[in-house]
């Protein structure tokens, strides 16, 4: 690559189309996010933002366009796309009955990580969750779940980070963990995509933020310009164009 060639984008999302049934989620959407940037993707419920992190993580596979991942295909490439990406969704996707260690231990080996006892205790700690390290999870409060789970999807430093709803049950110990690692992310020059409606949260964290309405995005601003993206959301919320 020369230096007057611009970087494979992390995540290329051109024109992608997703639908349900008979009710069609995604229009038409495009969305190119660069290595080392955070960007906040915002919509109301039913917009579609998780079914835009699933295509994006290779979960779902669309109805027309094209998803890309550090330039690998999220269809005909999957693998490469999914070694390339952590998500988070929903759920923690922790098992109950395994310690705090035990589920990164288990993750780690799939990921096939070298130092994985090391990652896997300088993350617990981080995490703030040494003290409950041998401790199985179903003891575990929803925002020590949810702390444990954002160590897992950090675990084998992805060039993509694609998180739903992130800052969602989270204590402040959460809140503050999952900073950090946005912040390490972005330093080690990954790639965050994550969907909120918290706005404080998201403007700590995002070079940009973008609205994803009717099927597409429908605005996009850059941190600077924040309080034209929240016009941008009031207009969305009351309905207007």
């Amino acid at each position: 690559m020369t230096a007057s060639t611009p970087p494979v984008p992390a995540l290329l999302l051109s024109q992608v189309r997703k639908g349900f049934a008979r009710r069609l989620v995604l229009r038409g959407v495009d969305l190119a996010v660069a290595p080392g940037e955070t960007v906040a993707l915002f919509g109301a419920n039913g917009a579609g933002k998780s079914t835009l992190l699933r295509v994006a993580a290779t979960l779902l596979r669309p109805d027309g366009g094209a998803a890309r991942v550090c330039g690998a295909d999220a269809v005909m490439e999957r693998s490469a796309a999914r070694a390339a990406l952590g998500f988070l969704g929903h759920a923690p996707m922790l098992q109950d009955a395994l310690t705090a260690r035990e589920n990164l231990m288990l993750f780690a080996r799939l990921d096939g990580l070298a130092d994985a006892r090391r990652r896997v205790n300088d993350l617990i700690a981080r995490a703030g969750l040494a003290s409950r390290a041998t401790d199985p999870v179903r003891g575990f409060s929803r925002g020590m779940a949810q702390r444990l789970a954002l160590a897992r999807v950090c675990l084998k430093r992805p060039r993509l980070l694609l998180l739903d709803e992130p800052f969602t049950a989270v204590d402040r110990a959460g809140r503050d963990f999952l900073l950090a690692l946005l912040a390490e992310a972005r330093s080690g020059g990954a790639a965050v995509l994550l969907a909120t409606h918290d706005v404080e949260a998201a403007w700590s964290a995002a070079d940009r933020a973008v609205l994803l309405a009717g099927g597409r995005i429908v605005a996009g601003h850059a941190r600077a310009e924040r309080r034209l993206f929240e016009a941008a959301l009031e207009r969305a919320a009351e309905g207007a164009p």
